[in-house]
């Protein structure tokens, strides 16, 4: 499951060179995880060329996209009332447009279009450079549809428009699409099979967004560690490949090591990591390179083996377990964040006390807890009846959170009195005299403002503590700077 972040409204706002005459105003909303609002940056980008400049302000919107999420029906509800406040305001605004982006879009093709009649364009998550053409369709008066799958679109050659950017940190997509059947994910079916980007392509990126101030980069994908270069094409096809094409591969280690070298001040996250697949290797490539941050998002699902059965996860509790003793023993001080369902269909108490336990013998610094979301056309939909009744979902997760709290807590308290490097991202939600910056394992940080600004590598000792956030004060600049 890919990592997910607030499913809150995110209006896209930017203001591009004067010298670009562009006059009309795109507002684009992004739903779901990480790679969705990559994708919105690259959708940003394509159409900037075409005339289009990005607003924040809905009012004065000629066209709205709104970037879709299937992978629960809460992102699906949320998008569905968005949706109807863009087709009220139509009402008042005859010109204009809405088009649903994403996975949403894939899924639901038919019924946003010809069923329901609530967008006029519907545009699939490898037809982005397709819009140009699709947008002429509905200035036309007609309704426009793309949501073929590709095997080789990356949008390697598209430089993003970073949208909603502090200047310091960005998103950097490697590969697209997902070949790990997981049956309750629609990941492989909204996205298709799993390719990777020319790790030149990557490289080039982050060099250019080093030249432009940023100083921390996450490599972004369904599942980073399957990422594998061969000269193009789709993942499974590797065993095809020549001899040359198979020694000179890149995998994600190699990648890792690539732009870490390239950029040896950049700070350098990737998201999101699958235990079937991620090998020591590039657990030691993280400990070699002292910018590759110290931290792993690894979704673990559930503690219970025969779940994770039903669930076609390709690992076991004794693996997975395995996996993070194998981490700890290279990195000890690497953070570790989860993803876990409560409520799969045939879950038993015996199954989520086993996931309680695993969750106590990790001790994770942070997670994301949902319950279990049937998705149509998944096997799990197709093949598993949803029998866990609501109402125990709901306890289960519950319990879940609470336990995760207590870890995270457990985590923060291990931080007392050291200091750490903290890269500075923005003022605090709670305070505008303090900073907010995250230390290398990825946990958030608050200090006073004194003299530092956006963008500084800071040395804070941490003083206090709660289970989501470390206190402290700024002992001066780091080296890094």
């Amino acid at each position: 499951m890919e990592k997910l972040i607030d499913e809150s409204v995110q209006g896209a706002a930017l203001l591009l060179d004067k010298s670009i005459k562009n006059s009309r105003k795109l507002y684009i909303e992004s739903y779901g995880c990480q790679m969705n609002f990559s994708d919105s940056e690259i959708v940003a980008s394509i159409l900037a060329s075409e005339g289009f400049n990005t607003t924040d302000r809905l009012e004065e919107a000629d066209l709205v996209l709104v970037n879709t999420c299937s992978i629960r029906e809460k992102a699906e509800l949320n998008v569905r009332k968005r949706l109807e406040k863009f087709n009220a305001i139509k009402k008042n605004k005859p010109h204009l447009k809405v088009g649903v982006l994403g996975c949403m879009a894939e899924r639901l093709k038919s019924q946003l279009l010809e069923e329901e009649k609530i967008v006029d364009m519907v545009v699939g998550p490898d037809a982005y450079k397709d819009l140009p053409n699709l947008v002429r369709e509905i200035d036309a008066g007609r309704n426009a549809v793309n949501v073929l799958l590709s095997k080789e679109e990356t949008y390697g050659d598209i430089a993003p428009i970073r949208l909603h950017s502090n200047g310091v940190t960005a998103f950097v997509s490697i590969t697209r699409g997902c070949d790990n059947m997981c049956t309750f994910c629609v990941v492989p079916f909204t996205r298709g099979r799993e390719r990777s980007r020319d790790p030149q392509s990557i490289v080039q990126e982050v060099k250019e967004l080093w030249n432009k101030g940023f100083k921390e980069v996450t490599l972004l994908g369904q599942n980073v560690d399957s990422y594998l270069w061969y000269g193009g094409g789709l993942k499974k096809d590797f065993d095809k490949a020549t001899e040359i094409q198979k020694v000179t591969a890149v995998d994600f280690s190699d990648l890792l090591s690539l732009v870490a070298e390239a950029l040896p001040k950049m700070r350098i996250r990737f998201s999101t990591s699958n235990p079937q697949d991620m090998t020591l290797k590039v657990v030691h490539t993280m400990a070699a390179y002292r910018n590759i941050c110290n931290h792993i998002h690894l979704p673990v699902q559930s503690g219970s083996d025969r779940i994770l059965k039903a669930m076609n996860r390709l690992h076991t509790r004794v693996e997975y377990m395995t996996l993070i003793e194998n981490i700890r023993n290279i990195i000890p001080n690497c953070g570790i964040s989860q993803d876990i369902i409560a409520g799969f269909p045939t879950e038993t108490e015996e199954d989520h006390q086993d996931t309680l336990s695993l969750m106590d013998h990790v001790k994770y610094d942070f997670g994301f807890m949902f319950t279990y979301s049937e998705r149509p056309g998944t096997m799990a939909a197709r093949k598993l009846e949803d029998d866990v009744p609501e109402a125990v979902k709901k306890r289960r997760l519950e319990e879940i959170i609470a336990l995760q709290r207590r870890h995270s807590l457990y985590r923060t308290k291990k931080y007392l009195g050291k200091i750490e490097e903290v890269l500075i991202e923005n003022s605090s939600k709670k305070s505008d005299a303090q900073w907010m910056g995250r230390t290398s394992a990825n946990t958030v940080v608050v200090f006073p403002k004194e003299g530092y600004v956006i963008g500084d590598f800071v040395n804070v000792k941490i003083m206090d503590c709660t289970s989501a956030t470390l206190l402290g004060n700024a002992v001066g600049l780091s080296e890094n700077n």
